[in-house]
């Protein structure tokens, strides 16, 4: 900023009715902005993004805040834009199993609004996570193998642009397609393009009932065909987790059956045989326990690290996530424990293994950038990629030779292309993906 702080706190004043300078608790890693604003409607967002580029401030969306450790810290930050006023869920329209909410709702009380009418957002997200920030971080949890991400489920979105134009998209009936699809762009955005300040998503009815199946498997192979067989299966299971606790110990496969009480007790049984056909170490067993998703501990049925995946690893150390075709499993499995060799570190591995998504927690120090790399070096030929959620700053230095935090990021010119147009000024969380946009 080259202007007087006292003449742009006067001019963010006047657009929004909460403005605050900025104190330690508002740093995003070493990067403390100047001010703070929270608007409380569309338009007053509007009004704030627009006084914030007439004053070429750089601008960062801020939900929950759990994950704005995610990635790399923007290079600046003038103005923290706190959307905790905007909580309210909007419109409920149970008939057409759709809800409206404003970005800073948070997920665990428009659940218990939509749960009175026996109805969810069927992501597995902590209760404290906003809307507006599920979108943008794209955080999904073990149902994502039925339900989808956030992106599936959203069907309508209101932003603020950075030159402060409020633009709409989609609508809140499932079946409308008019318009241009905004959501896809901002699911996963981090704050990049723009401010998220409503979301519209598709509604699921609360099931009945869950049964939650597990066994474990001394071979890596017999892991594989237990995943792709409960993946595949016509007993249609909303989740197929997959567990280590440390390199060299068996894997757990865990499943997760939802629907009536008569069907989900029919289906677990005949899932208990499939994941005994593929030789577990020890008999697959079944619990009907109430699912405990984030913050707070899965099942122990489940036995994943909670929460899971975290918004910081334990100690601070390195959190890296591996996408792949389900097919190629096997080979990310053999390629982790590969780089945990050469790194010399036995890191927990957790993820949807179902739906090609595995979490890797190194432990504290440069071992996570070892990990890494000798990773992304074994899998640089299979479909699929190594990223980086959250690293230490010694990390993210011996990373910047080797793809940085990013890895291999296809359709990168398509990428660069869409931020040139809704942020020409690259004044929107800059720098959260700088070896992206």
């Amino acid at each position: 900023m080259t202007v007087e702080l006292t003449v742009v706190r006067k001019a963010l004043a006047a657009a929004c009715a909460e403005v605050r300078e900025a104190g330690a608790d508002d740093s995003i890693g070493d990067v403390t902005p100047a001010f703070v604003a929270s608007p409380g409607s569309n338009d007053e967002a509007a009004a704030l993004m627009r006084a914030a580029a007439e004053y070429d401030l750089a601008v960062v969306p801020r939900g929950g805040g759990s994950r704005l450790g995610w990635g790399v810290p923007p290079s600046r930050c003038d103005l923290l834009v706190d959307m905790s006023r905007m909580n309210a869920v909007t419109e409920h329209a149970s008939g057409d199993l759709v809800a409206r909410v404003q970005a800073g709702a948070r997920m665990g009380d428009v659940a218990g609004v939509l749960a009175a009418a026996g109805q969810e957002i069927a992501l597995d997200v902590p209760s404290g996570a906003t809307a507006g920030g599920v979108v943008a971080s794209g955080l999904a949890g073990p149902r994502r193998l039925r339900y989808g991400s956030p992106r599936d489920l959203l069907i309508g979105i209101t932003v603020v642009r950075a030159d402060g134009t409020l633009a709409r998209a989609g609508g809140k009936v499932v079946k409308n397609v008019a318009g241009y699809d905004l959501g896809k762009l901002f699911a996963g955005s981090a704050g990049t393009l723009g401010l998220i300040t409503e979301v519209t998503f598709r509604l699921h009815p609360l099931p009945a009932a869950r049964a939650f199946l597990t066994a474990e498997y001394a071979a890596v192979p017999a892991a594989c065909d237990a995943v792709a067989a409960a993946a595949n299966s016509p007993l249609t299971a909303s989740a197929v987790e997959l567990s280590r606790p440390s390199l060299g110990e068996p894997l757990r496969v865990a499943v997760l059956l939802e629907g009536s009480a008569d069907g989900v007790t029919a289906r677990a049984q005949r899932m208990a045989d499939l994941l005994g056909s593929a030789k577990p170490a020890a008999p697959a067993t079944v619990s009907d326990a109430a699912p405990t998703w984030w913050p707070g501990p899965l099942p122990p049925a489940w036995g994943l690290p909670p929460p899971y995946p975290p918004a910081t690893p334990p100690g601070g150390g390195t959190l890296v996530r591996v996408s792949f075709w389900v097919s190629a499993l096997g080979q990310v499995l053999d390629a982790a424990d590969a780089a945990a060799r050469e790194a010399g570190i036995a890191p927990p591995v957790a993820g949807s293994a179902g739906a090609g998504v595995l979490y890797v927690n190194c432990p504290p120090g440069e071992a996570g950038a070892r990990y890494t790399v000798a990773l992304r070096g074994s899998l640089s030929n299979e479909r699929g990629s190594v990223t980086v959620l959250t690293a230490p700053a010694e990390v993210r230095a011996a990373l910047a030779g080797h793809g940085g935090m990013a890895g291999r990021v296809p359709g990168l010119s398509l990428m660069r292309a869409v931020k040139n147009q809704f942020d020409p000024g690259r004044r929107m969380s800059p720098g959260r993906f700088p070896e992206v946009i």
